[in-house]
């Protein structure tokens, strides 16, 4: 881990980048043509609406069975989805926006303070991998540990601005375990297995969980540039909270890209790829992207579930039939994630690699 304790490079804020008033931006940051938001087409399709409120119901009923079906379809098909009635007060939600969105607006030598490091990427960040010179994605944000509890540290919240009391954040988080919990059953279910199967796979209750707070300034020039260059998650599941107010995230369909529309008080969920290895490549962690504009920042909430990081995760043996094998090799999440580290996002090359020969 001793290549993790520093960055390459100074650190730039894209931040102070965007408001330099500058007209164009730096060549550090602009995308070879074939990654460039223009270099695809874009389709004309929506990732699937689901609607939670029937999981409320315990006996097994038509409308439970529904959600689901629409869940594992979506997992199957596109490794994304959308859901609303799903358990969290908007209140809170709408709470945590406007105060995070607060904290990036504070004086540059305030936020500095809470500085980040690859080693664990806690704090207030610029850049993922460590790759010198590696071409970077137009964005800032904040990463937070909230479990396990060994490595949860107040300390490393921001106490400003008065808004953002670090008791928001906590309760956001409880909110978002809860709702994870409920998606677990769901995918075990999905896949024909018990429900608490993944989340056994996971660890039970010694997962792991973070969350990264995404700020994506104004861009002079946002057809060069990308917010966060295509990847798939590597962990668990992702629950986004995206800004409903300015579209950003692309999800990859074939070879083109679809737009996602948020819905107001909805979240964006994906299956990451833990989950695809679990299920034998049942459920697909898909590619997404997120592109910028010159006229709106935007802020997001990516909330992590992960497995508990030394266990090693394979397909699930009820999933190995000797038509469709093993198509994983084992490895740990904290293995996993090292080459993330190291290398920032690269489309699905790391899943890719595990393949079995």
């Amino acid at each position: 881990m001793d290549c993790l304790q520093d960055w390459p490079e100074p650190i730039v804020r894209v931040q102070s980048l965007s408001d330099s008033g500058a007209t164009t931006i730096p060549d550090r940051y602009i995308k070879p043509p074939s990654d460039r938001p223009s270099s695809a087409p874009s389709a004309n399709l929506s990732i699937p609406v689901i609607d939670l409120d029937s999981l409320a119901c315990t006996d097994g009923t038509a409308d439970r069975a529904a959600v689901v079906r629409a869940v594992s379809d979506a997992c199957r098909d596109w490794g994304f989805f959308q859901v609303v009635n799903h358990g969290v007060d908007p209140r809170l939600m709408r709470r945590m926006r406007e105060a995070w969105r607060g904290f990036f607006h504070l004086p540059m030598e305030a936020k500095q303070v809470y500085a980040n490091s690859p080693k664990t990427y806690e704090g207030y960040g610029s850049r993922l991998g460590i790759e010198k010179g590696a071409i970077l994605d137009w964005g800032d944000y904040y990463y937070l540990h909230i479990l396990p509890p060994s490595l949860k540290s107040h300390d490393k919240w921001p106490a400003l601005p008065p808004s953002l009391s670090r008791e928001t954040t906590d309760d956001y988080s409880r909110e978002l375990i809860k709702l994870c919990e409920k998606v677990m059953k769901v995918l075990s279910s999905g896949l024909g297995l018990e429900e608490n199967f993944l989340q056994k796979a996971f660890g039970g209750d010694d997962v792991g969980v973070c969350m990264r707070v995404n700020f994506y300034p104004k861009c002079p020039q946002p057809d060069l540039a990308l917010g966060l260059s295509s990847h798939s998650d590597p962990g668990g599941i992702t629950v986004l909270l995206a800004d409903d107010r300015v579209k950003g995230l692309q999800v990859r369909r074939g070879d083109a890209w679809v737009a996602v529309q948020p819905i107001p008080d909805a979240f964006i969920i994906n299956v990451g790829d833990q989950i695809q290895v679990l299920s034998n490549a049942t459920y697909r962690s898909v590619e997404h992207r997120v592109v910028v504009n010159s006229e709106a920042e935007r802020i997001s909430f990516a909330f992590f579930y992960n497995p508990k990081s030394d266990l090693p995760i394979e397909p699930a043996p009820e999933l190995v039939t000797p038509d469709r094998p093993a198509l994983y090799q084992p490895m740990s999440f904290n293995e996993y994630r090292l080459y993330i580290r190291k290398n920032g996002p690269r489309g699905k090359s790391q899943v890719e690699s595990l393949k079995a020969v």
